[in-house]
């Protein structure tokens, strides 16, 4: 649960949000100099039964109107600072000889790290990750935004985070998820006990308790362009964080696979990498982290199959550079950020792209196909796979395509059962389960 605020915040911010509401629109003018734009309220500002505070969702407003009750009771997020004083987070702090909860590294994800002029007086950096994380500092539409005659675009030209825009909202959520120029998951953060980063755009919506209308009323397909266009922006986004590192020091261990080093060792008969082989790369060299790209590019030959050719070709020449341990640091990063822009074309056109039926399946048989070499690329690989089938059967769901739901469902857990220990990871049973999926997908 959420530590209950002081009385007087309490107060502070009941008043801010009666004056929202009871106040005239010509007094939250987008022109009125007197108001202090670009602060961050923090969470409680939104609170009110009558905006965000709500127990049940609406269906007559154009929001749910419950948003904060379910990010306060049901979310993870708001536990997000708690976490750095939890056990392991304490084990870190004693390992890298630091205090999580005031480390600018850990409270650039786990709170809302941001600067003394920036905070309102309702601000609390203890309220984890919160609205304004996501939509942006709301100082400059909070009270405007509740009025007659408001829309959704005057309140991005004061501030707000447009997270209907698909490609935003994936670079939005592996700012952190991921990482990007402010935030980052490195190999001694990793090695101190900070989870392995992994992400999946639609997968991770699915699972989290929406605050949010899905607008499937408006777009059925919208799971499946938020997965493809979300495996873009993921790319991307990895290909400007290993330019971004190769230019400090490499390797950066943190981008390559983890598990070809952390993997319980077997006798040389049993060893499936080794019977596989090192491809395109000398054997012992630790090879990038192909998760972000052995699902997609998949995806991209069904989608978009002229751009997926240039793709393929920037991609597999990063490759080389990323497994050799004697290339260029400057030719790594240089060829990353070549990748990075050809993905990020791709996924401004993918945020657009038209879906059906037809193609749902299509995907779905793709993957399918393609298990072995899938599998074979490593759990990550195998884990990103296991998403993108879950995303599009449940957006097969959503539109009709019902049937075996009991079958697909159980087959489904099981494929990510095989998962749960990564460096225990069988490619084999992973691709019989996958193809056993396929089999029973209506």
């Amino acid at each position: 649960m959420v530590a209950a605020p002081k009385k007087a915040t309490c107060a502070l911010r009941a008043t801010i949000i009666l004056l929202a509401v009871l106040l005239p629109a010509a007094a939250f003018s987008a022109d009125d100099k007197s108001t202090v734009k670009g602060q961050y309220t923090g969470p409680g500002s939104c609170s009110s039964t009558s905006c965000h505070g709500g127990v049940q969702p609406r269906t007559t407003t154009t929001v749910l109107q419950n948003e904060y009750s379910t990010w306060a009771v049901q979310d993870k997020h708001p536990k997000a600072f708690l976490a750095l004083s939890n056990d392991v987070g304490k084990r870190m702090g004693k390992i890298l000889n630091i205090t999580p909860e005031k480390e600018k590294r850990c409270l650039v994800c786990h709170a809302l790290d941001i600067d003394a002029p920036q905070k309102a007086a309702t601000f609390d950096k203890q309220d984890g990750v919160s609205c304004e994380n996501c939509h942006g500092p709301s100082s400059g539409w909070l009270g405007p935004h509740t009025t007659n005659g408001w829309n959704y675009q005057k309140s991005v030209d004061l501030g707000m985070y447009d997270t209907r825009d698909l490609v935003k909202r994936s670079e939005k959520c592996l700012s952190c998820h991921l990482g990007d120029a402010e935030r980052s998951v490195d190999h001694e953060l990793i090695a101190a006990g900070h989870p392995d980063l992994y992400f999946e755009q639609a997968s991770f919506e699915a699972v989290m308790p929406r605050h949010w209308k899905t607008g499937i009323d408006k777009d059925p397909w919208i799971e499946i362009r938020t997965m493809v266009t979300g495996q873009a922006v993921q790319l991307r986004e990895n290909m400007r964080r290993i330019s971004r590192n190769s230019g400090k020091f490499w390797p950066e261990y943190a981008e390559l696979d983890c598990f070809a080093c952390h993997h319980n060792l077997t006798a040389p008969k049993d060893s499936w990498r080794q019977e596989r082989g090192y491809p395109s790369r000398r054997a012992g060299n630790p090879p990038w982290n192909p998760s972000r790209y052995a699902v997609f590019q998949i995806v991209l030959k069904e989608v978009d199959r002229a751009s997926s050719g240039q793709l393929d070709s920037e991609v597999k020449r990063m490759m080389l550079l990323v497994s050799d341990i004697t290339a260029d640091k400057g030719q790594i990063s240089r060829t990353a950020a070549s990748t990075a822009e050809v993905a990020d074309q791709i996924a401004k056109k993918l945020a657009s792209a038209q879906f059906d039926q037809a193609m749902a399946q299509r995907l779905v048989r793709s993957i399918v196909a393609d298990s072995d070499n899938i599998s074979s690329q490593g759990e990550r690989a195998a884990e990103q796979a296991a998403m993108a089938i879950d995303s599009l059967y449940i957006a097969g769901k959503n539109n009709g395509r019902a049937g075996n739901e009991p079958q697909v469902r159980a087959a489904i857990n099981s494929m990510f059962q095989l998962l749960q220990n990564p460096s225990t990871y069988n490619p084999s049973a992973f691709a019989k389960q996958l193809k056993a999926v396929g089999a029973v997908m209506p």
